[in-house]
């Protein structure tokens, strides 16, 4: 696996394989990869001849008083992963080289409306660092296909929308969320929790799947059932963020007569914010 620090050399390596009639595949990350991230690669391993992983950690997407500067970086140990399973170029620019106007002069793109909800609402502007940095990411590569992980929900539709928005050639793969065996879901930013509260960090997901239970039994009242649940999560030591209760189709409220739903929550536990979701379909 070849490691590439510069746009020219990326597009001069991906020409050639273009050229040559490749299927590319890109697989976006901010590093300190775990499992999850690995199941990426293998689903892109899967839908093309040419896998290309990228690590960057994009300021654009954290706010003022966020974890930019002590997001773990583990440039070596990803480089030995990411060749372990299949991945053929990987690229890991610098903020100067991805950004050379610097943050404030940045062109941004911004899909609107669903930016501004959840998770975009606890963090404003976060999904348009997002999008901004996918979109760059997709113009620098042009990817045939890629690959996003299915436990940023709202980030993959986001992006699904930016992609049908602006008409854009990439076929896109959500990989479902990869667990531990007591239900975690993985994130680089479970290494901020302490060894109590991972043991207590899969309440999040185990609440979730009891509001998917109450909901296939026939409650209907999804303001009470959000309120139950938040109370659970606080009682187990967690910090309220958000529970909602979404038509998986636009993310916007469910109502009674919906069938198709998802459910997708955030909290804080000690010094991490964790997020997960589960579909319904009733």
């Amino acid at each position: 696996m070849q490691t590439l620090t510069t746009i020219a050399d990326l597009r001069a390596r991906l020409a050639t394989e273009r050229a040559n009639g490749k299927r590319i595949a890109l697989v976006p990350t901010m590093g300190n990869l775990h499992q999850g991230h690995l199941r990426l690669v293998e689903a892109a391993v899967g839908n093309a001849d040419f896998v290309v992983a990228s690590i960057f950690v994009n300021p654009l997407q954290f706010g003022p008083n966020e974890d930019l500067e002590r997001y773990p970086r583990t440039l070596a140990e990803d480089q030995a992963q990411l060749q372990a399973f299949g991945c053929n170029l990987l690229f890991a620019p610098s903020e100067a080289e991805v950004y050379p106007q610097g943050r404030e002069g940045q062109t941004f793109v911004e899909v609107p409306g669903i930016s501004d909800l959840y998770c975009g609402a606890s963090r404003p502007g976060h999904f348009r660092g997002v999008t901004t940095i996918v979109n760059k990411l997709f113009n620098l590569i042009q990817p045939d296909v890629a690959v996003f992980g299915c436990k940023d929900y709202q980030q993959l539709h986001v992006i699904r929308r930016m992609v049908d928005d602006l008409s854009m050639p990439v076929e896109l793969i959500g990989v479902g969320t990869e667990r531990a065996d007591n239900g975690l879901a993985l994130s680089s930013r479970n290494g901020y929790l302490t060894e109590d509260e991972l043991a207590i960090a899969p309440v999040l997901y185990s609440t979730l799947r009891d509001l998917r239970s109450a909901l296939k039994g026939g409650s209907t009242d999804h303001a009470l059932l959000i309120d139950h649940a938040q109370q659970h999560l606080e009682r187990a030591g967690f910090m309220r963020d958000y529970i909602h209760i979404l038509r998986r189709a636009d993310m916007l409220p469910a109502t009674a007569n919906d069938r198709k739903l998802v459910i997708i929550a955030a909290a804080y536990l000690g010094a991490a914010r964790l997020i997960d979701n589960i579909e319904v379909d009733l």
